[in-house]
């Protein structure tokens, strides 16, 4: 169940149910850039639903619409994913690039976090 196989407008529909949690189509639809129907967004919900990415429930007269998969396992999936696709695999790389980027700001907590991270992965390499 990869990112891979969806359209544009589909990872769209998917980022915004991970934002909101969980939304009707109607506020999918408030969301999406550009224009879509309603119908458009409806058929993209069931598409997305037959592809495994998309649950729903009836709440009333409404269907509420949710990810399938949880927030933090498609975090990860999708890190995994930009790390193979622009940095060949490399946390170091990808890290550095991010790093190095004017508009990165970390504070000394996070600072701290990253060295206590480092020092983990560290002690289990040597375990």
């Amino acid at each position: 169940m990869g990112v891979e196989q969806l359209s544009r407008r589909e990872r769209e529909i998917v980022d915004i149910l991970y934002v909101k949690e969980e939304a009707t189509a109607a506020e999918v639809r408030l969301a999406m850039t550009g224009d879509p129907s309603d119908a458009t967004v409806r058929t993209l919900l069931r598409i997305l639903g037959e592809k495994g990415f998309v649950k729903y429930q009836r709440r009333g007269r409404h269907y509420r619409y949710r990810p399938v998969q949880p927030k933090k396992r498609a975090a990860k999936q999708a890190f995994r994913h930009v790390l193979n696709v622009f940095f060949g695999g490399s946390v170091e790389a990808a890290l550095a690039s991010h790093l190095s980027d004017p508009k990165t700001q970390l504070d000394q907590d996070e600072l701290n976090r990253l060295r206590e991270l480092i020092s983990e992965a560290e002690r289990e390499e040597t375990t």
